[in-house]
């Protein structure tokens, strides 16, 4: 397996992505994840009888899916590789373009969008909660447009970029390995009295994981601005103001540049599970968020994901071939 064959399937799986997006038909290997990652709950949880005890369960599972969902990934492409570059190229293709979430981000916003154009409130009120956690039943357009901007912002980096770069830096399997510590943050790393202990190590590595890809993806989002024609100057002002107004270490900086790049106020309070959780603001009010923001923000996603691209894929694999 070679350097140029994985950065050839990252091409392809991200074109992949593009235009099929992700059906909902389709196995998808982060469910396989999801069920991976419950039943090694179930097997954890009952030898956990104390704090210290859930925490080092906890870390074991932390351990155990990214080990086991990489490297399956790993033997499945080198078995591939054994038999045919043709066939590795292929089945990385796929891996490849299961790991990003670009089209499916972009549709599952479009679809609040046109509930929203459409007076739809009930419907918008719906379709955003499939994307986001906060409660939406009590939602005007604003916050439901809102919900929806913030949630294509701060998936550009655990959804798009940050794949993006495993993927150009291991291929398919570490591309793997990323996602299975991202689907373990999403479904253990909380701080609840069920997982303020046993969900520690996961979030935590979360925190790692995504350290710089984060940062990495509000630069890149800001230089998207200026791409796609929004206000690149503003995007980085308001991120390196506010890239850092969240309890997370990663979550606030895509969402700063996008808020910058939109001229719109993002984050601030909201009711999660009945309870209002008090956040920060992110960005400045200088005009009123309306539903085409939705549109804006995946248009901002998009730029940044094609110069993430050029840049973790296209610039090395252009050296290989032709250096």
């Amino acid at each position: 397996m070679t350097v140029e064959i994985w950065l050839s399937a990252l091409l392809a799986g991200f074109l992949l992505d593009l235009l099929l997006g992700d059906p909902h038909w389709a196995p998808h290997p982060v469910r396989a994840m999801g069920w991976l990652i419950g039943k090694l709950e179930g097997a954890l949880r009952p030898l956990a009888h104390s704090p210290r005890g859930e925490l080092a369960a906890g870390a074991a599972l932390a351990v155990l899916v990214p080990l086991i969902s990489g490297g399956l990934a790993l033997a499945l492409v080198l078995a591939c590789a054994a038999v045919s570059p043709v066939l590795a190229f292929a089945v990385q293709s796929v891996l490849d373009y299961q790991l990003l979430a670009a089209r499916a981000l972009r549709d599952e916003s479009v679809s609040v969008y046109r509930r929203l154009r459409a007076g739809d409130l009930p419907g918008a009120r719906r379709a955003v909660s499939m994307i986001v956690g906060r409660d939406t039943d009590c939602l005007d357009e604003a916050g439901v447009t809102r919900a929806a901007v913030e949630t294509v912002a701060e998936n550009t980096s655990d959804g798009v970029i940050a794949p993006l770069l495993y993927m150009a830096l291991g291929g398919a399997p570490l591309g793997m390995v990323y996602k299975a510590v991202n689907t373990m943050d999403s479904m253990v790393g909380y701080k609840n009295e069920r997982y303020l202990y046993f969900g520690r190590a996961a979030a935590r590595l979360d925190d790692v994981f995504n350290w710089i890809p984060a940062r990495l993806a509000g630069l890149l989002l800001c230089a998207g601005a200026a791409l796609s024609g929004l206000n690149a100057r503003g995007a980085l002002r308001v991120f390196l103001r506010d890239r850092r107004r969240h309890t997370s270490p990663n979550s606030a900086h895509t969402e700063a540049a996008c808020a910058g790049a939109l001229g719109v106020r993002l984050a601030g309070p909201n009711r999660y599970f009945g309870a209002v959780v008090d956040k920060p603001y992110i960005g400045e009010a200088r005009r009123a968020i309306v539903p085409g923001d939705i549109l804006l923000a995946n248009r901002l996603m998009y730029a940044g994901a094609v110069l993430a691209l050029g840049l973790f894929c296209l610039v090395p694999l252009s050296l290989l071939i032709f250096g």
